[in-house]
C-alpha cells in the first residue's frame, strides 16, 4: 500500500491516512481479507505517531471499513461498494458545507458563493 502524507495540507494527518486507505479498498486495491500493515510498522515506516496510526485505524473500523483482531491484526471487512461510495458523498459534503460556512464568514452571499463554485468546476 502506497501512502503520501503532505505535512503541509490542512487536513489532519490521520484523516488523509483514512482517506487514502479508503480509497484503496474502494477501488480494490485491497480485497476483503487483506491485513493492513502493523500499527508500529506502519508508523515508522510512515514517520508518524502510532497513535495517530491507531487513531486512523479506530476510524476506519468505526465506518465499516476494517476489524481489528487483538493480537492478530486489522483486516479488510467486506464492503458494500454503495455504502463506501456513501461516505465518501459524505465527506464531500462535510467539505462544502465547511466551505460555505467559511465563505459566509466573510460576508459572501449565496451568489458569490455559487460563482466561485462554478469557477472551480470550469478548471
Amino acid at each position: 500500500m502506497h501512502i503520501i502524507i503532505n505535512n503541509a495540507s490542512m487536513v489532519p494527518v490521520y484523516e488523509q491516512l483514512v482517506d487514502q486507505i479508503k480509497q484503496e479498498i474502494i477501488s480494490g486495491g485491497m480485497s476483503e481479507g487483506d491485513i493492513l500493515p502493523s500499527v508500529r510498522g506502519f508508523a515508522n515506516e510512515l514517520k508518524i505517531s502510532a497513535l495517530t496510526v491507531k487513531k486512523a485505524y479506530d476510524k476506519l473500523e468505526e465506518e465499516g471499513f476494517v476489524i481489528t483482531v487483538h493480537g492478530k491484526g486489522t483486516y479488510v471487512q467486506a464492503t458494500d461498494r454503495q455504502l463506501a461510495l456513501e461516505a465518501r458523498k459524505k465527506s464531500v459534503e462535510d467539505d462544502f458545507s465547511l466551505g460555505v460556512e467559511r465563505a459566509r464568514a466573510l460576508g459572501l452571499n449565496d451568489d458569490e458563493i455559487r460563482q466561485i463554485l462554478e469557477i472551480l468546476l470550469a478548471d
